[in-house]
């Protein structure tokens, strides 16, 4: 009995610990960024990471505030891929906006729906300023810097838009178009430089 209590007081400690990682921060209203993401076409060779090969699809920069962080550990790629970030920028970055949408995460999508009758951006604005991202990290630190990334953080990553080949047969595409929404609009990025503001 004693056992099974001090299990449950660890696992409550913990999860109360990984709350208060996790807390979301606040901004003032306003845009936090104005800029859209920078993408351009690459030719470079495939990346092999665990059992996966990575085809480059393009060159990509984002500067976005964190609308959304899920962790996964049985899903799809989970080995690779441990975290997904929706991600906004422009309309999708300002407090006064987010504030009146539902925004979660799950089975790697990404969804929002207005807190009333009416939204508060034009339906095209909020999907062409928002985006789901599968992130792979080049290297460990990054791995870090993405596992820390709150809610409302504003961040910054660099990186390569790629498609994934599994060892055991078939294969992910990423999104290149930010103005896309549903199944395959994902982003899939392999990230080399992660900053939190």
């Amino acid at each position: 009995m004693r056992i099974a209590f001090a299990l449950l007081v660890i696992v409550a400690a913990f999860a109360a610990a990984r709350d208060w990682r996790d807390r979301e921060v606040t901004q003032p209203p306003g845009v936090l960024v104005s800029a859209e993401p920078l993408q351009r076409d690459v030719t470079a060779a495939p990346i092999r990471v665990h059992d996966y090969t990575l085809t480059p699809r393009a060159r990509f920069r984002l500067t976005a505030r964190v609308l959304a962080g899920e962790r996964y550990r049985f899903a799809l790629a989970s080995d690779l891929m441990p975290r997904d970030l929706a991600l906004g920028w422009g309309v999708m970055s300002d407090s006064s906006v987010i504030e009146q949408l539902a925004i979660s995460q799950s089975d790697r999508f990404y969804f929002w729906k207005s807190r009333s009758a009416s939204l508060p951006a034009p339906v095209e604005q909020i999907i062409a300023s928002s985006a789901n991202m599968h992130l792979i990290a080049a290297s460990a630190g990054v791995a870090n810097a993405i596992d820390r990334a709150r809610v409302g953080q504003v961040i910054e990553l660099e990186g390569l838009l790629v498609d994934v080949a599994m060892a055991k047969g078939g294969e992910l595409r990423t999104s290149l178009t930010r103005t896309d929404s549903g199944a395959g609009a994902c982003e899939i990025v392999y990230v080399e430089n992660f900053v939190i503001h």
